[in-house]
Protein backbone atom coordinates (compact mmCIF):
# COMPACT_ATOMS: atom_id res chain seq x y z
CA UNK A 1 0.00 0.00 0.00
CA UNK A 2 1.35 3.40 -1.01
CA UNK A 3 2.31 5.69 1.86
CA UNK A 4 0.53 9.01 2.33
CA UNK A 5 2.95 11.98 1.97
CA UNK A 6 2.23 13.65 5.29
CA UNK A 7 5.23 15.98 5.22
CA UNK A 8 4.34 17.29 1.75
CA UNK A 9 1.31 19.15 3.16
CA UNK A 10 2.99 20.60 6.27
CA UNK A 11 2.14 24.18 5.29
CA UNK A 12 -1.59 23.33 5.32
CA UNK A 13 -1.31 21.80 8.81
CA UNK A 14 0.56 24.87 10.09
CA UNK A 15 -2.06 27.21 8.58
CA UNK A 16 -4.87 25.36 10.39
CA UNK A 17 -2.73 25.38 13.55
CA UNK A 18 -2.29 29.18 13.39
CA UNK A 19 -5.99 29.83 12.67
CA UNK A 20 -7.23 27.64 15.53
CA UNK A 21 -4.70 29.06 17.98
CA UNK A 22 -5.58 32.60 16.87
CA UNK A 23 -9.32 32.06 17.40
CA UNK A 24 -8.67 30.47 20.81
CA UNK A 25 -6.41 33.30 21.99
CA UNK A 26 -8.90 35.90 20.69
CA UNK A 27 -11.67 34.22 22.68
CA UNK A 28 -9.54 34.05 25.83
CA UNK A 29 -8.56 37.73 25.57
CA UNK A 30 -12.02 39.13 24.87
CA UNK A 31 -14.28 36.63 26.66
CA UNK A 32 -11.97 35.13 29.28
CA UNK A 33 -12.87 32.08 31.35
CA UNK A 34 -15.95 31.76 33.52
CA UNK A 35 -14.44 30.37 36.73
CA UNK A 36 -16.65 28.35 39.06
CA UNK A 37 -17.09 29.31 42.69
CA UNK A 38 -14.44 26.70 43.60
CA UNK A 39 -11.90 29.19 42.20
CA UNK A 40 -13.50 32.59 42.78
CA UNK A 41 -15.32 32.07 46.06
CA UNK A 42 -18.99 32.87 46.51
CA UNK A 43 -22.28 31.03 46.55
CA UNK A 44 -24.10 28.83 44.07
CA UNK A 45 -27.78 27.92 44.39
CA UNK A 46 -29.37 25.41 42.02
CA UNK A 47 -33.16 25.53 41.85
CA UNK A 48 -35.64 23.26 40.12
CA UNK A 49 -39.07 24.68 39.36
CA UNK A 50 -41.91 22.18 39.63
CA UNK A 51 -43.76 23.87 36.80
CA UNK A 52 -42.43 25.88 33.87
CA UNK A 53 -39.32 27.89 34.68
CA UNK A 54 -39.75 31.69 34.88
CA UNK A 55 -37.49 34.07 32.99
CA UNK A 56 -34.21 35.30 34.44
CA UNK A 57 -35.59 38.85 34.52
CA UNK A 58 -38.58 37.75 36.63
CA UNK A 59 -36.34 36.07 39.21
CA UNK A 60 -34.00 39.09 39.35
CA UNK A 61 -36.95 41.41 39.99
CA UNK A 62 -38.30 39.21 42.80
CA UNK A 63 -34.92 39.09 44.57
CA UNK A 64 -33.92 42.74 44.14
CA UNK A 65 -35.26 43.68 47.60
CA UNK A 66 -32.93 41.22 49.33
CA UNK A 67 -29.45 42.30 50.35
CA UNK A 68 -27.79 39.79 48.04
CA UNK A 69 -25.31 40.35 45.20
CA UNK A 70 -26.27 38.35 42.10
CA UNK A 71 -23.15 37.76 39.99
CA UNK A 72 -24.80 35.51 37.43
CA UNK A 73 -28.22 33.98 36.89
CA UNK A 74 -29.05 31.56 34.09
CA UNK A 75 -31.47 28.79 33.12
CA UNK A 76 -30.47 25.15 32.66
CA UNK A 77 -32.92 23.19 30.55
CA UNK A 78 -36.63 23.91 30.90
CA UNK A 79 -37.13 23.81 34.67
CA UNK A 80 -33.80 24.54 36.35
CA UNK A 81 -32.00 27.75 37.21
CA UNK A 82 -28.57 28.50 38.69
CA UNK A 83 -27.95 31.55 40.85
CA UNK A 84 -24.35 32.57 41.52
CA UNK A 85 -23.67 35.36 43.97
CA UNK A 86 -21.56 36.77 46.75
CA UNK A 87 -21.29 35.79 50.39
CA UNK A 88 -24.34 34.01 51.75
CA UNK A 89 -25.32 32.08 54.85
CA UNK A 90 -28.05 29.53 55.43
CA UNK A 91 -30.46 32.15 56.75
CA UNK A 92 -30.19 34.27 53.57
CA UNK A 93 -30.42 31.12 51.47
CA UNK A 94 -33.76 30.30 53.10
CA UNK A 95 -34.98 33.87 52.56
CA UNK A 96 -34.21 33.58 48.85
CA UNK A 97 -36.12 30.30 48.62
CA UNK A 98 -39.09 31.70 50.58
CA UNK A 99 -39.22 34.80 48.39
CA UNK A 100 -39.25 32.71 45.22
CA UNK A 101 -41.78 30.27 46.71
CA UNK A 102 -44.28 33.12 47.00
CA UNK A 103 -44.50 33.22 43.20
CA UNK A 104 -43.33 29.80 42.00
CA UNK A 105 -43.42 26.18 43.15
CA UNK A 106 -39.82 25.04 43.43
CA UNK A 107 -37.26 22.95 45.28
CA UNK A 108 -33.58 23.52 45.93
CA UNK A 109 -31.25 21.02 44.28
CA UNK A 110 -28.01 22.20 45.89
CA UNK A 111 -26.39 25.04 47.79
CA UNK A 112 -22.64 25.75 47.94
CA UNK A 113 -20.53 28.48 49.50
CA UNK A 114 -16.75 28.95 49.42
CA UNK A 115 -14.75 31.82 50.84
CA UNK A 116 -12.67 33.91 48.38
CA UNK A 117 -9.31 32.91 49.96
CA UNK A 118 -10.09 29.21 49.48
CA UNK A 119 -11.05 29.87 45.86
CA UNK A 120 -7.85 31.79 45.09
CA UNK A 121 -5.71 29.11 46.69
CA UNK A 122 -7.42 26.37 44.70
CA UNK A 123 -7.03 28.29 41.43
CA UNK A 124 -3.32 28.88 42.09
CA UNK A 125 -2.80 25.21 42.86
CA UNK A 126 -4.64 24.18 39.69
CA UNK A 127 -2.50 26.46 37.54
CA UNK A 128 0.63 25.14 39.26
CA UNK A 129 -0.48 21.55 38.61
CA UNK A 130 -0.81 22.23 34.87
CA UNK A 131 2.60 23.97 34.78
CA UNK A 132 4.34 21.14 36.68
CA UNK A 133 2.74 18.58 34.34
CA UNK A 134 4.08 20.44 31.28
CA UNK A 135 7.62 20.68 32.70
CA UNK A 136 7.65 17.02 33.79
CA UNK A 137 6.48 15.90 30.34
CA UNK A 138 9.21 17.94 28.63
CA UNK A 139 11.94 16.54 30.90
CA UNK A 140 10.71 12.99 30.40
CA UNK A 141 10.75 13.25 26.59
CA UNK A 142 14.23 14.82 26.57
CA UNK A 143 15.46 11.95 28.78
CA UNK A 144 13.68 9.23 26.78
CA UNK A 145 15.26 10.43 23.51
CA UNK A 146 18.70 11.21 24.94
CA UNK A 147 20.38 8.50 22.78
CA UNK A 148 18.88 9.85 19.55
CA UNK A 149 20.94 12.83 18.44
CA UNK A 150 21.00 12.17 14.69
CA UNK A 151 19.96 14.25 12.86
CA UNK A 152 17.78 16.14 15.41
CA UNK A 153 19.01 16.65 18.98
CA UNK A 154 17.00 14.92 21.71
CA UNK A 155 16.01 18.17 23.46
CA UNK A 156 14.22 19.28 20.30
CA UNK A 157 11.77 16.40 20.69
CA UNK A 158 10.84 17.82 24.09
CA UNK A 159 10.43 21.37 22.79
CA UNK A 160 8.22 20.23 19.90
CA UNK A 161 6.13 18.16 22.31
CA UNK A 162 5.58 21.31 24.37
CA UNK A 163 4.45 23.19 21.24
CA UNK A 164 1.95 20.41 20.53
CA UNK A 165 0.77 20.49 24.15
CA UNK A 166 0.48 24.27 23.98
CA UNK A 167 -1.86 23.79 21.01
CA UNK A 168 -3.98 21.27 22.91
CA UNK A 169 -4.24 23.40 26.08
CA UNK A 170 -4.99 26.66 24.23
CA UNK A 171 -7.62 25.02 22.01
CA UNK A 172 -9.27 23.44 25.07
CA UNK A 173 -9.21 26.73 26.99
CA UNK A 174 -10.49 28.60 23.94
CA UNK A 175 -13.38 26.16 23.69
CA UNK A 176 -14.10 26.67 27.41
CA UNK A 177 -14.04 30.43 26.88
CA UNK A 178 -16.60 30.22 24.06
CA UNK A 179 -18.75 27.79 26.04
CA UNK A 180 -18.63 30.12 29.03
CA UNK A 181 -19.55 33.13 26.90
CA UNK A 182 -22.49 31.55 25.07
CA UNK A 183 -23.61 28.66 27.34
CA UNK A 184 -22.50 29.81 30.84
CA UNK A 185 -20.14 26.85 31.23
CA UNK A 186 -17.89 27.33 34.26
CA UNK A 187 -14.35 26.10 34.79
CA UNK A 188 -14.64 23.65 37.69
CA UNK A 189 -12.30 21.20 39.40
CA UNK A 190 -13.46 18.25 37.21
CA UNK A 191 -12.73 20.32 34.09
CA UNK A 192 -9.19 21.09 35.34
CA UNK A 193 -8.78 17.35 35.91
CA UNK A 194 -10.00 16.84 32.34
CA UNK A 195 -7.31 19.22 31.05
CA UNK A 196 -4.62 17.22 32.85
CA UNK A 197 -6.00 14.02 31.29
CA UNK A 198 -5.82 15.73 27.87
CA UNK A 199 -2.14 16.57 28.47
CA UNK A 200 -1.35 12.96 29.35
CA UNK A 201 -3.29 11.55 26.40
CA UNK A 202 -1.76 13.97 23.91
CA UNK A 203 1.82 13.36 24.97
CA UNK A 204 1.17 9.60 24.90
CA UNK A 205 0.11 9.87 21.26
CA UNK A 206 3.12 12.06 20.43
CA UNK A 207 5.55 9.67 22.13
CA UNK A 208 4.18 6.73 20.11
CA UNK A 209 5.06 8.57 16.89
CA UNK A 210 8.41 9.85 18.16
CA UNK A 211 9.32 6.40 19.42
CA UNK A 212 8.67 4.89 15.99
CA UNK A 213 10.84 7.64 14.45
CA UNK A 214 13.60 6.71 16.91
CA UNK A 215 13.34 3.01 16.02
CA UNK A 216 13.45 3.73 12.29
CA UNK A 217 16.40 6.10 12.68
CA UNK A 218 18.40 3.34 14.38
CA UNK A 219 17.25 0.77 11.81
CA UNK A 220 17.74 2.77 8.59
CA UNK A 221 20.80 4.91 9.02
CA UNK A 222 21.14 5.94 5.36
CA UNK A 223 17.51 6.90 4.72
CA UNK A 224 16.63 10.61 4.54
CA UNK A 225 15.17 12.03 7.76
CA UNK A 226 12.04 13.31 5.99
CA UNK A 227 11.35 9.83 4.62
CA UNK A 228 11.88 8.30 8.07
CA UNK A 229 9.35 10.66 9.65
CA UNK A 230 6.82 10.11 6.86
CA UNK A 231 7.21 6.34 7.10
CA UNK A 232 6.81 6.46 10.89
CA UNK A 233 3.60 8.49 10.61
CA UNK A 234 2.11 5.97 8.18
CA UNK A 235 3.11 3.08 10.44
CA UNK A 236 1.52 4.59 13.56
CA UNK A 237 -1.55 6.23 11.96
CA UNK A 238 -3.80 3.18 12.37
CA UNK A 239 -2.84 2.75 16.02
CA UNK A 240 -3.34 6.44 16.76
CA UNK A 241 -6.78 6.60 15.15
CA UNK A 242 -7.90 3.38 16.83
CA UNK A 243 -6.84 4.69 20.24
CA UNK A 244 -8.61 7.99 19.69
CA UNK A 245 -11.85 6.46 18.42
CA UNK A 246 -12.09 3.86 21.20
CA UNK A 247 -11.63 6.69 23.70
CA UNK A 248 -14.13 9.03 22.04
CA UNK A 249 -16.98 6.50 21.85
CA UNK A 250 -17.48 6.21 25.64
CA UNK A 251 -16.91 9.96 26.06
CA UNK A 252 -19.72 10.74 23.63
CA UNK A 253 -21.90 8.28 25.56
CA UNK A 254 -21.13 10.13 28.79
CA UNK A 255 -21.79 13.49 27.12
CA UNK A 256 -25.24 12.56 25.83
CA UNK A 257 -26.44 10.29 28.66
CA UNK A 258 -24.19 10.99 31.65
CA UNK A 259 -26.19 13.88 33.08
CA UNK A 260 -25.35 17.56 33.63
CA UNK A 261 -22.58 16.84 36.16
CA UNK A 262 -20.39 14.98 33.64
CA UNK A 263 -21.58 16.68 30.44
CA UNK A 264 -18.94 19.40 30.12
CA UNK A 265 -16.21 17.31 31.74
CA UNK A 266 -16.64 14.79 28.92
CA UNK A 267 -16.95 17.57 26.32
CA UNK A 268 -13.61 19.12 27.26
CA UNK A 269 -12.05 15.66 27.03
CA UNK A 270 -13.57 15.17 23.57
CA UNK A 271 -12.26 18.54 22.34
CA UNK A 272 -8.83 18.04 23.94
CA UNK A 273 -8.37 14.50 22.64
CA UNK A 274 -9.29 15.48 19.08
CA UNK A 275 -6.93 18.48 19.30
CA UNK A 276 -4.21 16.24 20.77
CA UNK A 277 -4.59 13.69 18.00
CA UNK A 278 -4.29 16.45 15.39
CA UNK A 279 -1.23 18.02 17.01
CA UNK A 280 0.57 14.68 17.39
CA UNK A 281 0.10 13.61 13.77
CA UNK A 282 0.01 16.90 11.87
CA UNK A 283 2.07 19.28 14.02
CA UNK A 284 4.68 17.48 16.16
CA UNK A 285 6.16 15.13 13.54
CA UNK A 286 6.17 17.66 10.63
CA UNK A 287 7.81 20.23 12.94
CA UNK A 288 10.73 17.84 13.40
CA UNK A 289 11.33 17.90 9.65
CA UNK A 290 10.84 21.68 9.43
CA UNK A 291 13.34 22.26 12.24
CA UNK A 292 15.78 19.81 10.59
CA UNK A 293 15.52 21.62 7.24
CA UNK A 294 16.04 25.00 8.93
CA UNK A 295 19.18 23.69 10.68
CA UNK A 296 20.51 22.30 7.40
CA UNK A 297 20.00 25.63 5.64
CA UNK A 298 21.83 27.47 8.41
CA UNK A 299 24.78 25.11 8.16
CA UNK A 300 25.09 25.69 4.41
CA UNK A 301 25.33 29.46 4.79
Amino acid sequence: MKEFPFIKYSSIYYFIFIIVIGVSIFSLIFFGLKWGIEFTGGSKIEIEFLEKSPSVEEVRKILEDLNFEIVNLYSVGEKEMVLIGGEINEELNQKILSKLNESFALQQKSFQYLGPSVGRELRNKSQLAVLVALIAINLYIAFAFRKVSRPVHSWKYGVISLIALFHDVIVSLGALSLLGRFYNVEVTVPIIAGLLVVLGFSVHDTIIIFDRIRENLLRYEKVEFEDIVNQSLNQTLGRSLTTVLTTLFPLFTIYFWGGETLKYFSLILIIGIIAGSYSSIFIAAPLLVTWYRFSQQRQKR
